[in-house]
């Protein structure tokens, strides 16, 4: 008899430049295609260093998930699928799919997977990515090498 396992695959990286990125604003990553990986689900985790002053005691660091469910015109928030700022609304019309607390300066902090389906209702969009919203009360660490952006797919396995 046949059972179904999860399927973890490799990491991957993705593109979202946090270098110096102001405390207040957001960035989006480039869009990942999930129309041939077909993906089930996506973990992504991130590593933030925080900068050499200003960050608060009470800092943090938002992650949100956009998606499409067309070939990649209408992004949640007026998301592009590139690597840009971007302005959010208030309150946002993103998912929150982390935060990772940021609170002293010139740490680095490690976030949790968190699952991107999970803010679609358990499926996947047709392309996705990512909104990084600072609000350490710093800027974050100037080097992009201290920012790490990776992801991992999700499938299932019939054995």
């Amino acid at each position: 008899m046949s059972s179904i396992k999860e399927l973890i695959g490799s990491d991957s990286t993705f593109t979202c430049t946090l270098a110096s990125l102001g405390s207040g604003s957001s960035r989006e990553s480039t869009a990942v295609n999930n129309t041939s990986d077909l993906f089930l689900d996506v973990l992504v985790q991130l590593q933030i260093k925080s900068g050499a002053s200003g960050t608060a005691t009470t800092g943090y660091v938002n992650i949100y998930a956009y998606g499409t469910c067309d070939s990649g015109t209408t992004y949640t928030e007026g998301a592009t699928g590139s690597d840009a700022g971007i302005t959010l609304t208030s309150p946002t019309n993103l998912r929150l799919i982390g935060r990772i607390n940021v609170v002293a300066n010139a740490i680095t902090y490690k976030g949790s997977p968190m699952s991107v389906a999970a803010a679609f209702g358990g499926s996947m969009p047709r392309k996705w990515g990512i909104v990084v919203e600072n609000q350490s009360g710093g800027s974050l660490d100037s080097t992009e090498g201290n920012h790490l952006k990776l992801y991992t797919g999700v499938k299932a396995q019939v054995v």
